[in-house]
């Protein structure tokens, strides 16, 4: 396992720290946060994280009355080092012979710091300053220390003349050969051993990076790690970094030189699943020469030793091999902490602990003793982890709950992603999600999610008819602490209910249309409406009066509809069915279906009394491929006057198309039919052989009149016999035109027609079967209503007395009649138009459907007292022709065998 001298944070590295304090003086005694303590031959000083939120570190080191800034080069050059963890725990370790500490014999250290905290605001620092004094006297003859950034060595050698001391403690770069430097005792010069020799003088030393001083009885030599003059070796397995060192240095007796060595492993860490095993040589082979006897063994943590019932407690143990010490460190210890990773957006844990080992051994030759003590900080592979999913739903309750863990202290839910998008865990709640955290005794924490199955996040699908199966699918958005990165965990929850409620459907009829209600179920409004052969689409929902709540839904349709088939034609009605299938969109499951049947009163044959009949063919259901244009009567070149897909109009005289005639009592009865022979080869090849003959009986019965005898005489008359006076009826006809042509108009079939606001409206009112040049027709009053009734209200006028009705903003418009090949008598025809704003209520344009009426007279031009046919819209002089307001329209009275009463079907206003 690496060293993590490559972590250490200093000025540069930016600590994160936090809540200011006050400018004080503190000790080993100190409760501020700031904590310092000795632990043999270094001094360690212990921030704690209440400080270490939001600001900014530098450390200085206090020489006097001087302030030495710390970098990491001067950190490792000078014995001090620095481990800080993610939540800003930080630990500041000096060395007890470091550069600006304030030595008293080598046995009382004065070591004194000073934290400088920056805020947001650079100009808001916070300074402590730190003393701390350290007694240390069991110096070995040689002391090895392994800190995270540097190697120390110091070898005692003899007492130095005390002026001389006090001077080099001042000043430790006499770098000068002795008789340049004027100084009778000092370091002159050094060779490194790398292993080729390389020398240089104490200036040229410190300024590659090294430190060198001598004390009251002690050489100290320093060296950061990979520095150009140390060197790699392998030592029974385990890395080491090495450097060698000769010093030449001035004593009262002469130039003296001392051969200096250190050597800190790199490595020899090995890692199962619950141990950490560190194994450092036996014989560190780079520090001796002949055989040694190992007096002392101890373990420590962060710098401070630990006695054997502490190492029992924490399940620690400090053994030797043949070749190695071995520490061993239970993964997860309390001594170390766990940290969370996210590498490619994966979660990850590591596990950081800071071991130490201190080995005092002396050897067998010269008796010298060398104390040799290793702080090495240990951090755990990235450990893959695999967040448990324990999905809770049950699904009675109609909840789905997960729980999602476990995660480390540092990791934080932030978002959640659902099918409709993300949302954050505030957001999550305020839509009544519940989404909460819950923290475990071992400081771990797990997240719970709770969500109703009628969320609009969750996806519903049926497997089957009446079962539903929920489907939630989650991505959870987590991140790390304090270094806020990201990482995702998908989850997909899912659940069956068979809790489908079915839409349940009624229907009536009256006597011109069906009425369709549906009922929701659990799917809603969410399924495929079949009526009849077809799917109901958004122009048919238009046409059957389509209307939807949210829990219903409904539709009229006429019982003439496309989608409707004929059952059976009677001769007074006919027997219409239509089929509503509701299906699954999915899986085209039949939720609910509806066959609703009704008569409705259809009169298909008229006899008139003029020896005419008209019958009416409908194609029923069992004679679907039937082609009304096809059918026949018994004559078959009798076709219909009128034919489509479902009907055909016969018109004929009694006495042709083969009609038969037969008495009986005082009776005569006219009988023919309307068929489709298949055995007629033109028709065979265009429809089904498996249908059936079409047949249709049509009669007509009348009243054989009685012969009576009448007695006459010679007598001569004495009057003129005049004959008797018949009557009859003159029929007027009104119909809607399509355009102001007059040539297309719409057919009973059409209504109701769908007319556009401001969209003009051609009328024609026509005086029928009359060829007399001597009548003529006036449109006398026109009205319009919003119901088929003519005496109902609100009305509005179009014509009045025979004129338009000037009160209205948009009057009527009468249209010249002139003679053409239909149009023989022109004073027998009226032709008007409206545009269809006019039809208002308090200002506003009624968009509904409405009727027109008109009074029609039929009038004698030859009579010249027949007042009523001075023309359409010609009054005496003087008199107005507009109603006042609030007058009621009153009929006008006239002979009732003169005046005809007429009305349109019904035409819907729109705005589209």
């Amino acid at each position: 396992m690496l060293r993590l001298g490559n972590i250490l944070l200093w000025m540069a590295a930016a600590i994160i720290l936090g809540n200011a304090r006050p400018n004080v003086k503190l000790n080993s005694q100190s409760s501020s946060g700031l904590r310092s303590d000795c632990a043999a031959n270094v001094m360690r000083l212990s921030l704690d994280k209440a400080l270490a939120v939001g600001n900014q570190l530098e450390v200085e080191a206090i020489n006097g009355t001087k302030h030495i800034l710390l970098t990491p080069s001067m950190a490792a050059q000078c014995g001090y080092s620095m481990e800080s963890d993610p939540w800003g725990n930080t630990r500041i370790y000096t060395s007890l012979m470091g550069c600006f500490v304030d030595n008293k014999d080598d046995a009382t250290f004065n070591v004194g710091l000073r934290l400088q905290m920056y805020g947001e605001n650079p100009s808001a620092v916070v300074s402590h300053d730190v003393s701390q004094t350290c007694s240390y006297t069991r110096w070995a003859s040689r002391e090895i220390l392994c800190d995270r950034n540097y190697m120390e060595v110091s070898h005692h050698i003899a007492n130095l003349d005390a002026e001389a001391q006090t001077r080099d403690g001042k000043d430790d770069k006499l770098n000068a050969n002795p008789e340049a430097s004027g100084a009778s005792q000092g370091i002159w010069k050094m060779t490194f051993y790398t292993p080729e020799p390389v020398a240089m003088v104490l200036q040229e030393a410190e300024q590659a990076g090294y430190a060198a001083k001598t004390t009251s009885s002690r050489l100290v030599m320093r060296s950061p790690y990979n520095t150009a003059e140390t060197y790699s070796e392998d030592v029974a397995g385990v890395p080491m970094e090495v450097f060698r060192v000769s010093t030449y240095y001035m004593a009262p007796q002469g130039l003296n030189v001392v051969n200096l060595a250190a050597a800190c492993p790199k490595g020899g860490v090995l890692f199962t699943e619950d141990m950490i095993s560190w194994h450092v040589p036996r014989r560190v082979t780079p520090l001796l020469d002949g055989s040694i006897t190992v007096s002392e063994m101890h373990m420590g943590i962060n710098g401070q030793r630990l006695d054997r019932s502490q190492m029992a407690a924490r399940g620690y143990t400090l053994s030797t091999t043949d070749f190695h010490i071995v520490v061993e460190i239970p993964l997860g210890s309390p001594d170390g902490y766990y940290k969370s990773h996210a590498p490619d957006y994966q979660y990850h844990i590591t596990y950081f602990v800071e071991p130490m080992l201190e080995v005092l051994w002396r050897a067998d030759d010269t008796q010298d003793d060398t104390r040799y003590k290793v702080l090495f900080p240990i951090i755990t592979p990235l450990m893959p982890q695999s967040p448990q999913i324990q999905d809770d739903t049950v699904p009675e309750t109609r909840v789905f709950s997960v729980l999602l863990g476990t995660f480390l202290h540092d990791v934080e839910l932030r978002n959640i992603t659902f099918s409709t998008g993300v949302l954050t865990v505030e957001e999550s709640n305020a839509k009544g999600f519940t989404v909460q955290e819950h923290s475990l005794a071992n400081g771990s924490k797990i997240f719970s999610l709770q969500v109703p199955f009628d969320a609009d996040v969750v996806l519903k699908h049926n497997p089957e008819r009446m079962v539903t199966s929920y489907f939630l699918p989650l991505i959870f958005g987590l991140i790390i602490l304090p270094e806020e990165t990201p990482f995702a965990l998908p989850v997909d929850l899912q659940a069956s209910l068979q809790d489908v409620v079915l839409p349940i459907m009624s229907g009536t009829c009256d006597q011109n249309q069906f009425y369709i209600s549906v009922k929701f179920g659990s799917h809603g409004s969410n399924f495929k409406a079949i009526v009849g052969p077809r799917e109901l689409t958004a122009e048919m929902a238009e046409d059957y009066n389509f209307y939807e709540n949210g829990t219903h839904l409904s539709l009229i349709l006429p019982y003439t509809a496309k989608d409707a088939v004929f059952e059976l034609l009677t001769a007074e009605s006919v027997k219409s069915r239509i089929d509503l299938l509701l299906l699954d969109r999915a899986n085209d499951w039949v939720l609910a279906d509806l066959y609703l049947a009704c008569y409705f009163p259809l009169k298909a044959t008229e006899c008139h009394p003029n020896g005419t009949m008209t019958a009416l063919a409908v194609k029923v259901e069992s004679t679907r491929n039937l082609k009304p244009s096809q059918l026949t009567l018994k004559d078959q070149s009798c076709t219909p006057q009128f034919s489509d897909d479902r009907f055909a109009y016969f018109s004929f005289s009694v006495d042709t198309c083969g009609t038969t005639r037969t008495f009986f009592d005082n009776y005569m009865m006219y009988e023919n039919e309307i068929r489709l022979s298949y055995k007629n080869a033109k028709v065979a090849a265009n429809t089904s052989p498996v249908d059936p003959d079409y047949r249709q009986t049509i009669s007509c019965f009348y009243v054989v009149n009685e012969t009576q005898t009448v007695a006459f005489s010679a007598k001569p008359r004495t009057y003129e016999p005049t004959a008797e006076i018949g009557t009859g009826q003159l029929m007027v006809q009104m119909r809607l035109a399509q355009d102001p042509s007059y040539e297309l108009f719409y057919q009973a079939e059409d209504y109701p027609v769908v007319k556009y606001l401001r969209q003009p409206l051609y009328f024609e009112v026509e005086l029928m079967h009359s060829t007399d040049p001597y009548l003529e027709l006036i449109a006398e009053n026109c009205w319009a209503t919003l119901y088929e009734d003519r005496t109902s209200l609100p009305s509005w006028d179009i014509i009045v007395d025979s004129c338009e009705n000037r009160d209205d903003s948009y009057a009527t418009i009468f249209h010249p009649v002139v003679s053409d090949s239909r149009v023989l008598v022109p004073s027998h025809i009226k032709r008007f138009s409206v545009k269809m704003f006019t039809f208002t209520k308090d200002d506003e344009v009624l968009k509904d459907q409405i009727y027109v009426h008109c009074d029609a007279v039929i009038c004698d031009t030859s009579s010249q007292a027949d007042g009523s046919c001075r023309g359409q819209c010609v009054h005496p002089p003087g008199q107005s022709y507009s109603r006042p307001a609030g007058v009621k329209r009153e009929r006008r009275s006239t002979d009732s065998t003169r005046q005809r009463q007429i009305s349109s079907g019904a035409i819907i206003l729109s705005n589209l």
